[in-house]
């Protein structure tokens, strides 16, 4: 389950959502998977679809770069009705990670200074896009239409704003 919404005029927000029902379509309807995994998009997230999916949760990921200060509360909802947290070392994961210790909770991704780092030496997604196969492949799928066969350039911008 991916929630959220898009503010009126956020083309490329949309454009996310977008792609987000479009490979929920393809995954939904694999005749090897489809029957075991689905991929959901739930439209105008907000507190009242909140209070009845985090309890019932498994799983809750936080995965806004390390820095943005992206977390609010909702991370600590989920962990408190039993939901494992996959996160980043951003907001109130930081707070959490503390309180809870690192055997309760799975972190990933740079820190704060290894992104500030990372942002001081440059940073070059077409390297990471050439050096690893199965990123390069994801991003080729969105771009070659695999994903939206009626509309093969539909993901385009998406693909060029990564690399």
């Amino acid at each position: 389950m991916i929630g959220g919404k898009a503010a009126p005029g956020y083309h490329m927000a949309k454009k996310i959502i977008k792609l987000v029902n479009s490979v929920g379509n393809i995954v939904n309807n694999d005749p090897v998977i489809g029957d075991r995994l689905k991929v959901v998009f739930l439209e105008n997230y907000r507190v009242t679809m909140a209070e009845q999916i985090i309890p019932a949760a498994d799983l809750s990921e936080q995965i806004s770069l390390a820095g943005m200060e992206a977390s609010g509360t909702s991370n600590m909802k989920f962990m408190l009705n039993g939901a494992m947290t996959i996160c980043t070392l951003d907001g109130a994961n930081v707070e959490m990670a503390e309180e809870v210790g690192n055997d309760n909770i799975f972190i990933f991704g740079m820190t704060v200074e290894e992104v500030e780092k990372r942002k001081h030496e440059g940073y070059y997604a077409r390297e990471f896009y050439e050096k690893n196969a199965e990123l390069k492949q994801v991003l080729d799928q969105i771009k070659n239409g695999y994903f939206s066969p009626e509309n093969p350039e539909l993901f385009h911008d998406i693909v060029n704003s990564l690399l």
